[in-house]
């Protein structure tokens, strides 16, 4: 059962399109920060998450809400570039070399900069090159990689070894709909995530050492 309380994170919760935009708006005239706001959705979207491993929600509608959720950033990130003292860091994301996939990748993009990030989002076929040159240009301490393709866990584990080879001091998060331990000691990441809510967990935990 949902513990929710604000109206706004119950209203994306419920997939309420339309009143989510008028929570956003009037949210936004009251002078409440867009980061508080941002949270609100957040929390709503780790509910549908939630209702989603649950098995009460299916594919579409977390897919739904992630649209939903995207509208309101359309709005909100804008107001969010000036606030940067609010983010908790940096964090290079992308869809491994091979693999176009992305809507597992962007609904943990999505709740990273719910939750205070400021991710850097490389999109889907991303070469090792471009991790390590991301990597080095925002000085990230993580990296997220994502994979739906068993085909491509060759490629995931080559990107990793490139940027250890690169001498950089960054860990290494994967995930993905097969990702499990056994695919993390092959690839030799730091983490992995089995749900877009365990990647906020750990990107909080990396965070706060």
């Amino acid at each position: 059962m949902s513990m929710l309380t604000d109206a706004l994170s119950i209203a994306i919760s419920e997939l309420e399109e339309q009143q989510v935009a008028e929570l956003v708006k009037e949210r936004l005239d009251q002078g409440v920060s867009p980061l508080e706001i941002v949270n609100s959705l957040q929390q709503g979207m780790a509910e549908a998450g939630n209702r989603f491993e649950t098995g009460e929600y299916f594919l579409g509608e977390l897919i739904m809400c992630g649209e939903i959720m995207q509208d309101s950033m359309v709005i909100l990130e804008p107001l969010l570039v000036g606030s940067n003292a609010d983010y908790k860091g940096n964090i290079v994301m992308g869809t491994v070399k091979g693999d176009i996939h992305d809507l597992g990748k962007n609904i943990v993009v999505m709740l990273l900069k719910g939750s205070g990030y400021n991710v850097i989002d490389l999109g889907v076929d991303v070469s090792k090159e471009k991790f390590i040159e991301a990597i080095k240009e925002h000085n990230a301490p993580l990296v997220g990689m994502s994979v739906l393709l068993t085909g491509c866990q060759e490629s995931m584990k080559e990107t990793i070894a490139a940027i250890r080879a690169a001498g950089l001091n960054t860990k290494v998060l994967i995930g993905g709909n097969y990702i499990d331990d056994l695919v993390k000691a092959h690839v030799r990441s730091d983490y992995s995530a089995q749900s877009a809510t365990d990647g906020v967990k750990i990107a909080d935990e990396i965070f706060s050492m």
